[in-house]
């Protein structure tokens, strides 16, 4: 591996013309539109690229699509061959890809097909679902670089393991066996430490409805796919924000799964609709991964706890302002859509003032960086690559690790954190005039390229260690979303570069998110909330 400061160009540029030319060539477009010329790439746009079959196949759902591969209305080969053309296309017009493995897919697909005609029945209960992958999870037979140079030719850095290529990720493992059909592994920001996506790799990952815009990070090449329907469904990673943020930029829906001790990464799924999620939560839950991963909760799928009665009020609390930034004016908007349909259908909805959230994102920031970014310069050193610009002043200093005492003193605050936040929620029950504490708590828009400077919105939920889900509420209206500098107060110096960053014009027609959060471990209720919420926005 390179280690100069020029050779690593050369490594990089070969790993990018390695990606590029495995597109076959039939599905490469020659003259593609510039941001300027074509914003919005999905829908219509890219749709002119495929043939009505693969259009049918490649918008249907994933609950849709595992119903007609089960029961043989459509092959699994048909199925991976559609949504191999469309996550073509999206990297071609996204930047989106850092490892495609077309063929093996296909060869998946037709052995799938084979066995269905053999049994007359699927293999598993996602038999023929093509499946993307953040670039974070090993794959037989594919590389996994993660946005590093340095680790391109390696096994997360190292040389010589004899598990390059040849180790897979456990939940990998289990898609396999349930019939899944992997294909692609999208592109992340090196580190992945970087709510925009981009690397000395492939470049920037672009939001494909509108490409002046972030498709998030860390995992946003799952975003940007999904988001131009190269993917029925994905699975990220998330440690401050890291699924949610692209969901919430491409207008999906997105879980984060799994408990956890301290501040640890964990795995959900991204997608375009609720019944998608629960489909491949419920599947995973059924294989008991908690006997494979220590860090997983042995709590099988719970289906009492994913009925909502309508009939029955819910309590929700809205955070229209988390003392630190303010909301740009689309997701100021959103909220009080949210706020306004649910209030319309009975429910209370209450303002949520909680502990100071500038301490609880104060408490992560430091568990983020206790080794004051030692391996992550590690990693750049292996190539001498340099930072994308996102990162470079979290991770370039040369500080010494911290010490033990300095950790188990942020671990304390941490739990005296969650324990305050805990008993704030408790004391709602006075509040909610349903005799018990809030059921779900409420906020999200895009970023423009390199402005991304705050993620207290999204990282509370990870210290707290809560359970999320992204729904989408509305685009960006420039006609409807300006903003009043005139009486715009700043809170600080942040506040007020976060609210000069805003452009209507810029943001015009961008997705609207917002997040739906409850309580620790209450997955099934919190995707069962947004389903209902999602069904109230339609009117």
């Amino acid at each position: 591996m390179a280690t100069d400061s020029t050779g690593w160009q050369e490594v990089a540029k070969a790993k990018l013309n390695s990606i590029n030319h495995s597109i076959p060539e039939d599905w490469r477009v020659e003259s593609l539109p510039s941001p300027e010329q074509q914003r919005n790439v999905t829908g219509d746009f890219i749709r002119q690229y495929l043939t009505t079959e693969e259009i049918d196949i490649t918008e249907t759902t994933a609950t849709a699509i595992v119903k007609k591969t089960s029961a043989g209305q459509w092959t699994a080969e048909a199925v991976a061959r559609a949504f191999c053309h469309r996550a073509s296309l999206a990297h071609q017009l996204t930047n989106c890809l850092h490892e495609t493995f077309f063929d093996a897919a296909v060869e998946n697909a037709k052995t799938l097909d084979e066995y269905y005609v053999t049994n007359k029945k699927p293999i598993g209960p996602l038999h023929g679902l093509p499946i993307s992958l953040k670039d974070q999870f090993h794959v037989k037979g594919v590389e996994t670089s993660m946005g590093y140079v340095g680790w391109i030719r390696t096994f997360e850095g190292k040389a010589g393991t004899g598990k390059e290529k040849g180790f897979e990720s456990e939940l990998v493992k289990e898609l396999r066996d349930m019939g899944a059909i992997l294909y692609c592994k999208t592109s992340v920001p090196h580190t992945l430490m970087s709510g925009e996506t981009a690397n000395n790799i492939i470049g920037y990952t672009f939001n494909p409805q509108n490409r002046n815009l972030s498709s998030g990070g860390s995992s946003g090449g799952e975003g940007a796919l999904i988001g131009l329907r190269g993917s029925p469904v994905g699975f990220g990673t998330d440690i401050g924000g890291s699924i949610r943020i692209p969901a919430a930029f491409n207008g999906l829906m997105a879980n984060s799964m799994d408990g956890q001790n301290s501040v640890l990464s964990v795995v959900g799924p991204l997608a375009d609709s609720v019944s998608t999620l629960q489909l491949v939560v419920k599947c995973l839950l059924s294989r008991e991964p908690w006997l494979h991963d220590p860090l997983v909760h042995e709590i099988p799928w719970r289906d009492d706890k994913a009925i909502i009665s309508k009939d029955d009020p819910l309590s929700f609390a809205v955070l229209r302002h988390d003392g630190s930034a303010t909301p740009h004016p689309p997701v100021q908007r959103a909220i009080s859509t949210v706020v306004e349909a649910l209030e319309k259908q009975g429910h209370k909805v209450i303002e949520w003032h909680p502990p100071d959230h500038a301490r609880g994102v104060n408490i992560i920031l430091k568990a983020w960086n206790y080794d004051n970014g030692a391996d992550i310069r590690s990693a750049f050193a292996l190539s001498g690559e340099p930072m994308i610009p996102q990162i470079v002043g979290a991770f370039s200093g040369d500080k010494p690790p911290e010490d033990a005492t300095y950790i188990a003193a942020n671990n304390v605050a941490q739990r005296e954190y969650q324990k305050e936040y805990m008993e704030y929620w408790n004391s709602t029950a006075e509040l909610t005039g349903t005799g018990r504490p809030v059921d779900v708590v409420a906020p999200f828009s895009a970023a423009r390229p390199e402005r991304y400077s705050y993620y207290g919105y999204s990282s509370i939920v990870n210290l707290l260690d809560y359970t999320a889900c992204t729904l989408p509420v509305t685009t960006a209206d420039k006609n409807i979303d300006v903003l009043d500098a005139a009486s715009f107060q700043p809170v600080s110096e942040l506040d007020r570069k976060i609210t000069e960053d805003y452009d209507a014009e810029i943001y015009d027609g961008s997705h609207v998110s917002v997040q739906l959060i409850g309580r620790r471990l209450q997955e099934e209720k919190v995707l069962a909330v947004t389903e209902y919420v999602a069904e109230v926005l339609k009117g």
